[in-house]
C-alpha cells in the first residue's frame, strides 16, 4: 500500500508493532495483504522497516538476529462531525 496519509489528519486507527527473532525460516515465500473494507475514501499508510531480513524473504534460508518495526495508519477523508455535548 503506498504512502497516501495526509499529515493534516488525524488517524482514526493507528497500529505500531515491533518483533524480533533470534532465527527465523520460511518453508514457503508468505502472502501478505492489507485490507479496509467499508465504505469511505480514506489515507492510508502501511510500512515495515527490517532489519537482517530481505523484502522477498526466500524458502529454507535461516535469517538471524531479525528485527521488523510495522506501522499501519489510516483516516476516513470525508469531514468529520462535531462532537455533541
Amino acid at each position: 500500500m503506498p504512502d497516501v496519509r495526509d499529515d493534516d489528519q488525524p488517524q482514526d486507527i493507528t497500529f505500531h508493532s515491533t518483533v524480533r527473532a533470534d532465527r527465523l525460516r520460511f518453508t514457503a515465500p508468505p502472502r501478505t495483504a492489507v485490507r479496509f473494507p467499508g465504505t469511505g475514501e480514506r489515507a492510508s499508510v502501511s510500512r515495515s522497516d527490517r532489519t537482517n531480513l530481505p523484502d522477498r524473504v526466500e524458502p529454507d534460508v535461516n535469517y538471524r538476529d531479525v528485527t521488523v518495526h510495522y506501522r499501519l495508519e489510516t483516516g476516513l477523508r470525508e469531514a468529520r462531525e462535531p462532537a455533541s455535548d
